[in-house]
């Protein structure tokens, strides 16, 4: 297998299929992934911004299974950031939000386990 240290593609390209591909410090500006597929990456440190996200599906996000090579169970999954994001009519379904803090944010509508949290606010006032 050829190693080869930097690819600059300036031209539109249809489709790239990669494996076991190592893109540490990579910079993707001014492109379309729509239908993307990511899988068994680690993505720590991942910075994305200015992106349409519309029906993006996070699925099985955090650390390694215990059935990984590389699984850990000392490990602690870092915390993730999100600021200024439109996250409205998003589903989170069997997450680990243990510690969450929602600072500055619009909760109209927001629903824990059926809950509307706004009247559940207004009650505790």
């Amino acid at each position: 297998m050829e190693t080869i240290k930097q690819i600059t593609l300036d031209s539109e390209c249809a489709v790239i299929t990669a494996n076991r591909v190592m893109l540490s410090d990579s910079t993707f500006n001014d492109v379309n992934m729509s239908n993307i597929s990511i899988t068994d990456a680690n993505l720590s440190d991942l910075k994305i911004e200015g992106a349409q996200l519309g029906g993006a599906v996070f699925e099985n996000i955090g650390m390694c299974p215990p059935d990984h090579p590389m699984y850990d169970p000392d490990a602690e999954q870092r915390p993730l950031h999100f600021e200024h994001c439109d996250l409205h009519k998003s589903k989170f379904v069997n997450c680990d939000l243990r510690g969450v803090e929602l600072s500055g944010c619009n909760i109209e509508g927001l629903r824990i386990n059926g809950i509307l949290i706004s009247e559940l606010l207004t009650s505790r006032s």
